[in-house]
């Protein structure tokens, strides 16, 4: 089924090396954007842009060509926004 609320889940795992998956749910078809950002704000990676439909998604992000670290991953869904943290170790 299609879940009732926006959701963005902790990475799984975190740490991580060098791959990790980042799940969220929408409860609505939307244009959705999953960005990378360093511990300085600075962008450093799109993992998705496009449209979603409804329904729970994984994305996987690797961070091979990475530095050992702290990164946030933001989910924008319609109005929605959130930002998690994870941790690179290598």
């Amino acid at each position: 089924g299609v879940p009732n609320n926006f959701y963005l889940s902790q990475n799984y795992p975190n740490p991580f090396n060098p791959t990790t998956n980042i799940k969220f749910e929408l409860p609505f078809s939307s244009f959705v954007t999953l960005t990378i950002y360093d511990v300085l704000g600075s962008e450093i990676q799109t993992l998705y842009s496009g449209n979603k439909e409804g329904g729970i998604h994984t994305i996987e992000f690797n961070g091979t060509n990475y530095q050992s670290g702290v990164y946030y991953y933001t989910l924008k869904a319609g109005s929605n926004i959130e930002t998690k943290k994870m941790t690179l170790i290598k």
